[in-house]
């Protein structure tokens, strides 16, 4: 065990769970001022509120734009909804033909084992699926689930998301790997997750252990400040790579959270270089109920990228991306650099700014 470790291995990962905030009534523990908190509690009563204390505790309780407490902390804004806002933004539902399972694209599936997080974000797109009650994981729930996947054999990957799959107990993410890794025709499991960020103590070698086999395990984590990257997560992050897995990030462009060049440069290098975590994806803020007090327009998230392209080499680089409604799936938002084109040759804007013609030479 490294120096590293030894400084930062959490006694229980659960105990972390316990003495974070888990209902409304917990919000009393925190250093709000009286109006806050009734504020909290009431956007609380609305939407779940969740937070371990190893997240709670990055807070700067003294800053009230802090952008921690701005991802978990209830607000009052949350309960101004604007005409448009959706209750399921990207069309889970419509595109789910079992329970527990999104299959929106021919060769790979969501699937949903649990409704639970470990932490509840205020900006989540399923947080309507969230406030259900007694929507944690069962094997009978699954089942329907798991018979779609193996009666379809042009799937090939299957992403545990909810909720948080590393949520689960140790037992039930083995038991279904074991189940998704006896259907022959997949290839890649691959688990969406914040707890790498929020509850870093529960990535442990039993965890690790549970999705070991067959598969090719892909962990996309959610990452959306430099703040959120500790000694801890460097742990968490280094003991999934070491079993093999392949690390990436994908951050949700928020309005007075991560909403400049260079607090997106910060996070970017340091998920790279000292996680080892690809930026993959930056999404534009969905259409879910009462964000549109996080979210940017199009314009300020394109010159935004537009600026870490000049500043970051590509591994460092995300794709801008939004996640159309109606179930039209992700699609890139980056700005385009061509500017026309006269026949075989184009104009295109280089990251100087300049603008030069490049003339297609190609064979018969």
């Amino acid at each position: 065990m490294t120096d590293l470790e030894d400084a930062t291995r959490a006694p229980d990962w659960q105990d972390d769970v316990r003495q974070g905030v888990r209902h409304a009534r917990d919000l009393d523990r925190l250093p709000l001022s009286p109006a806050e908190r009734a504020a909290a509690q009431e956007a609380a009563s609305r939407h779940k509120v969740r937070a371990p204390k190893a997240y709670l505790d990055l807070i700067d309780w003294n800053d009230p734009a802090d952008p921690i407490r701005a991802q978990v902390i209830p607000s009052p804004e949350e309960l101004e909804e604007v005409e448009g806002e959706l209750g399921d933004p990207i069309a889970d539902h419509e595109f789910s033909p079992v329970p527990r399972l999104t299959h929106r694209h021919a060769d790979r599936v969501l699937l949903l084992p649990t409704y639970q997080c470990a932490v509840y974000c205020r900006f989540c797109f399923r947080k309507e699926s969230l406030t259900s009650i007694g929507r944690g994981y069962t094997r009978e729930a699954l089942e329907p689930a798991l018979a779609y996947i193996a009666d379809h054999p042009e799937i090939r990957e299957v992403i545990l998301t909810g909720g948080d799959p590393l949520s689960l107990p140790d037992k039930a993410l083995a038991e279904i790997f074991a189940r998704i890794e006896a259907i022959p025709h997949l290839r890649l499991l691959r688990i969406h997750t914040r707890v790498p960020v929020a509850l870093p103590s529960r990535i442990t070698s039993g965890l690790v252990a549970a999705l070991q086999g067959r598969l090719m395990v892909t962990v996309v984590t959610h990452f959306n400040h430099a703040r959120e990257i500790t000694p801890a997560t460097e742990v968490a992050c280094r003991t999934m790579r070491r079993a093999g897995f392949v690390l990436l990030n994908q951050s949700v462009l928020l309005k007075g959270v991560n909403d400049s060049v260079e607090v997106l440069e910060d996070l970017c290098r340091e998920l790279m270089y000292r996680l080892g975590v690809k930026p993959y994806y930056l999404h534009h803020g969905d259409l879910a109920r009462g964000m549109a007090h996080r979210r940017t327009t199009i314009a300020q998230g394109q010159a935004l990228v537009e600026a870490l392209r000049a500043r970051l080499s590509g591994i460092c680089n995300p794709v801008y991306v939004l996640d159309l409604p109606e179930g039209g799936g992700k699609v890139p938002l980056g700005p385009c650099p061509i500017e026309g084109r006269d026949g075989d040759t184009w104009r295109i804007r280089g990251q100087d700014g300049a603008v030069r013609t490049y003339r297609e030479i190609v064979g018969e």
